[in-house]
């Protein structure tokens, strides 16, 4: 083999081989912890079903090049009584053919109408698109905010269970020094499948969480490697209630639907009244009978004695009235899930708040106290338990008021359309 072509050879098998090495070997995935925002614009961007909408959305918008479109004017082309030239004669029939072009004209403004229509459904569909992201993006800042919960829940639970395993320990070495009984040592170490059960649970709620965001993200097969970043401490709030309630009001996608069903309706109304119009066909004719040539035109006008469309405007004028029925009912869901938003802020708040700054430092207080005198002697075996149990549960739920905080929170952000997050 020449060398030139040995050379191009050994080229070709060494690209050949890095393409399949590069194939086998894909760049590693970015397993950066993510935040409540890049969950949320992860979601916008690969939500099947947003995509659907989207897709839906583009599919109505292309209505209106249909209700844009003009009427086509009609060709009719008509020929008879040819006869061949070399045995025509005097007596037989003469050549004779005919061109028509004939067009609808309508009347009434019937393609503004129809216009107007498809504009204000293509509208009130980009709405209902908005309405979809903004329940996608509360699923997934409540989805986030539970994983935050379940991860430190987890720590919660390997924090009481190094804890406890220690006292267990100690217990062991108390019971083989002769100062508590074998009984009084089971009920401790007893006591310890309560934490190793919180443990495991907590691990699993993890897990259980993240498939319910990725979900949201489009994965099919949830990615076990998938962590989230964040704090639960308490946001301040930057908006009233009479804001809240004005920005509910502008920004609301359902009630922006509702607005463009009223707009669609009117323009449906007024296409109606325009159907009672009659529409005149006009139309220009060529004739060539034989040598004689002959030009016409012609005008059709439908006569509008028994059908005048009055049933579509009767149907189209309580439309009209429905969707102003339907605003207003929309206007009053968006106040009314403003003020039960705000309501449950509160209320979480004030719940987180007696936690925060009283009971959880008071049952670490009892439950650090007892186990010290415990440990030296000076307090009953079931007075610690005791405390354990305490802080055990005072501490999940002051987890918990600080999770209903946030929850309650998104939920207002959802009621007001807004980001009301800090």
């Amino acid at each position: 083999m020449p060398p030139k072509r040995s050379g191009m050879m050994c080229l070709w098998i060494l690209l050949s081989a890095s393409s399949m090495y590069a194939q086998s070997n894909p760049p590693p995935v970015s397993t950066a912890p993510l935040t409540m925002q890049q969950a949320v614009e992860r979601a916008l961007e690969r939500n099947p079903a947003l995509l659907a909408a989207r897709e839906h959305l583009a599919a109505t918008r292309a209505q209106r090049i249909t209700a844009a479109q003009r009427q086509n004017p009609t060709l009719t082309l008509l020929g008879q009584g040819v006869t061949l030239p070399e045995v025509n004669n005097e007596g037989g029939n003469p050549y004779y053919y005919s061109a028509n072009v004939s067009r609808l004209f309508e009347r009434g403004q019937k393609r503004r109408w129809r216009m107007d229509s498809a504009t204000a459904t293509g509208d009130q569909t980009e709405d209902q698109l908005k309405d979809q992201e903004r329940q996608v993006t509360l699923n997934v800042r409540q989805a986030f905010t539970n994983l935050l919960v379940a991860k430190e829940s987890l720590s919660i639970a390997e924090e009481n269970l190094t804890d406890y395993r220690k006292t267990v320990d100690l217990s062991k070495s108390r019971l083989d020094a002769g100062d508590i009984t074998r009984t009084d040592y089971e009920r401790i170490d007893l006591q310890l499948a309560q934490f190793e059960s919180d443990d495991d649970n907590a691990k699993l709620t993890i897990q259980q969480n993240s498939a319910q965001l990725q979900l949201l993200f489009g994965v099919e097969h949830p990615d076990p490697t998938l962590d989230v970043i964040g704090a639960l401490d308490l946001p301040a709030l930057t908006k009233t209630r009479e804001e809240a309630e004005q920005a509910a009001v502008a920004q609301r996608p359902d009630l922006g639907a509702a607005q463009q069903g009223l707009v669609a309706a009117r323009a449906n109304a007024q296409f109606a009244v325009a159907g009672g119009t009659a529409d005149p066909t006009a139309a220009l004719e060529y004739e060539r009978s034989g040598a004689n040539n002959t030009l016409g035109a012609s005008i059709a006008i439908p006569l509008r004695i028994f059908d005048r469309n009055q049933g579509e405007k009767e149907r189209t004028r309580f439309e009209v009235n429905s969707s102003q029925f339907a605003v207003q009912a929309a206007r009053n869901q968006v106040i009314n899930d403003v003020d039960q938003a705000w309501s449950a802020l509160e209320t979480a708040r004030h719940l987180a708040d007696r936690y925060n700054s009283h009971y959880l430092e008071e049952a670490g207080r009892v439950r650090d106290n007892l186990q010290f005198s415990y440990r030296n002697g000076n307090a009953t075996l079931l007075d610690y338990l005791e405390a354990l149990r305490d802080y055990r549960a005072i501490h999940l739920s002051s987890l918990n008021a600080n999770a209903q905080v946030w929850l309650a929170l998104h939920q207002l952000s959802y009621a007001t359309a807004t980001d009301m997050t800090p």
